[in-house]
């Protein structure tokens, strides 16, 4: 059983997943667009938890300049996503570091979050 952790960092118009193994090494690595329902994280959060067998932590991340509005796009009125068994859920503030990512584009914003562990 394998314990990975996950982070997320939104913006008004898609999400930046980044899963990476107990090692540090990246296993996922998504730049989604704005989900279409706002149970959309924690199913997918929660399937990600069920492929590695262990409960999953995800530190969540916005930009400072996120409003209301954005909120609603990804957890509906509630602001919050609903937690499970499986995943835990928590905000955190970014960090600066360093580190060059290839594919998918510009993943700073992602690495930069407090990592939970």
């Amino acid at each position: 059983m394998s314990k990975w952790t996950c982070n997320v960092a939104f913006k008004l118009d898609n999400a930046k997943i980044l899963v990476t193994d107990e090692q540090g090494t990246d296993l996922l690595k998504a730049r989604l667009p704005t989900p279409g329902h706002p149970r959309a994280i924690l199913g997918m959060m929660e399937s990600l938890s069920l492929w590695c067998q262990s409960p999953l932590s995800v530190a969540l991340s916005a930009d400072e300049s996120f409003g209301r509005r954005a909120m609603e796009l990804y957890f509906g009125n509630d602001f919050w996503p609903t937690e499970s068994a499986l995943v835990q859920f928590r905000f955190v503030q970014r960090v600066r570091r360093g580190r060059p990512i290839e594919g998918l584009g510009d993943f700073r914003d992602v690495y930069a979050m407090e990592a939970y562990r």
